[in-house]
């Protein structure tokens, strides 16, 4: 079994822990967070800060994943580890259905009941949350997040850095920009700009992004 680190204490860090022990090719060794105070999630202990990353890398340590909810702090995360030498591995559960003609980025997590459909492209870094699903020649950019119960048509783009809240629909076709928010439950029929907030059924434009995308809207 290969030794992994795993960036995040969180609950998403939860949900990751539990793909890794569906396979036995990775051993999760340990959590790194921005809180190293000494506790275990789910049985695995949290072993240092950022900081500690080099040590471990030292010791030989040369996988990570990022389970991290914001997409761009996932992003920065991601490029630092692998800048600092480590390999950015993917978090799929055997519970999803994903397509052998899709391609998946790295450090992607694709979780429980998710769908992925043939010729569809996950960029890396990116979530597909517990069931959502994503059908034929979809792309979802880098560090996107399609949360849970979401479905995606046909020929859809989500822009890197997107977050699309829990339950969304998005007809065959259309495009999220980069960096934009779609909120629960909206539905998604023509294509929406790149750093806004846009949510209902149909979805619109509501307002500008003020900060990066966050999970506020699932």
């Amino acid at each position: 079994m290969i030794d992994l680190v795993i960036v995040g204490a969180s609950g998403h860090a939860k949900v990751v822990i539990d793909l890794f022990r569906e396979v036995d090719a990775y051993r999760v060794i340990g959590l790194i967070d921005a809180d190293p105070t000494p506790r275990k999630v789910l049985g695995v202990p949290v072993i240092g800060s950022d900081e500690d990353l080099a040590i471990l890398r030292g010791q030989g340590v040369s996988s990570a994943f990022v389970a991290i909810g914001d997409n761009r702090l996932r992003l920065k995360i991601g490029r630092n580890l692998e800048a600092n030498g480590f390999t950015l591995v993917k978090a799929v559960s055997r519970r999803a259905a994903v397509s052998p003609s899709a391609l998946l980025g790295a450090g992607v997590a694709v979780m429980a009941g998710a769908v992925v459909n043939a010729e569809t492209r996950i960029d890396d870094l990116a979530i597909l949350n517990t069931n959502a699903s994503v059908d034929h020649d979809c792309r979802l950019g880098e560090a996107c997040h399609v949360a849970p119960g979401s479905a995606l048509a046909g020929n859809v783009t989500v822009g890197r850095l997107a977050f699309l809240g829990v339950g969304c629909r998005a007809i065959p076709g259309v495009r999220i920009g980069e960096g934009g928010v779609v909120g629960a439950g909206s539905t998604v029929v023509r294509d929406l700009p790149p750093g806004m907030v846009s949510m209902g059924s149909p979805a619109r434009v509501v307002r500008p992004i003020e900060t990066g995308p966050s999970e506020t809207l699932a």
